[in-house]
């Protein structure tokens, strides 16, 4: 790996990937909706980087700027998209359930696409997509958000096999699953474990060298940990 861009970079996993992967010599774009803090970020990187504004709910305009991003760095052989939104839904909340449909599924699938096409003209590289153990099952406590994880999951597995089935030999799909990372996303004041957006993104890095999907987390106490987390979440955009 040699370039990569990292979406959703400005907090939580992006952030620590972008900080590991150019501490290890990798040159980074980083996109995001906040840009003083991915101006924050690029100031405190060792290596190279570029950084653009990118709001992947508007997803006609984050596409082209995608593009622009991609321009300024030459290419990238891999892109990990860690852009997302989740609300706890103790009510019928339209508004909320739109937007996280709009960063979760729609803006993701137009993220995908613009890399995608990059990776074809380019014959290589490689999309790493982070959903969540949310995924695995429905949640009362945040109904959109998981629903929104499942959806993710299955179209990067569905995108591997398509990659696959169209010969495409040197582009690679990872899908990653973590678990309860410490960050805005999942904070609960009775969570009795989770993993550090640094520790996580160390293991991202090691899965995505080996070109594995990975859940990051305990295997046999997900089930009981997903209900219990799903209560006690606090989201944010």
């Amino acid at each position: 790996m040699k370039k990569a861009m990292i979406i959703g970079a400005s907090s939580g996993i992006g952030k620590a990937l972008a900080k590991q992967l150019s501490a290890a010599g990798v040159e980074v774009g980083l996109a995001a909706r906040r840009y003083e803090l991915l101006a924050k970020l690029r100031d405190d990187l060792p290596g190279p980087s570029y950084i653009k504004k990118v709001d992947t709910a508007d997803s006609e305009r984050s596409s082209i700027l995608l593009k622009e991003l991609l321009d300024e760095m030459n290419w990238a052989d891999a892109v990990f998209i860690c852009s997302g939104v989740g609300y706890l839904e103790g009510e019928m909340d339209w508004s909320k359930e739109k937007e996280t449909i709009d960063v979760n599924v729609t803006g993701f699938v137009s993220c995908s696409n613009v890399l995608m096409e990059h990776f074809i003209e380019n014959g290589r590289g490689h999309l790493v997509g982070i959903s969540s153990i949310a995924a695995l099952r429905g949640s009362g406590g945040a109904v959109t958000y998981a629903a929104s994880k499942a959806f993710v999951s299955n179209y990067l597995k569905g995108l591997r096999q398509k990659v696959k089935k169209l010969g495409y030999d040197e582009i690679a799909v990872t899908e990653i699953q973590p678990g309860f990372v410490d960050t805005a996303l999942a904070k609960g004041d009775h969570l009795f474990w989770s993993a550090s957006p640094e520790k996580a993104a160390a293991q991202i890095i090691s899965a995505v060298q080996k070109k594995e999907d990975a859940r990051i987390y305990y295997e046999e106490m997900a089930a009981d940990l997903l209900d219990f987390k799903m209560s006690s979440l606090e989201v944010q955009p």
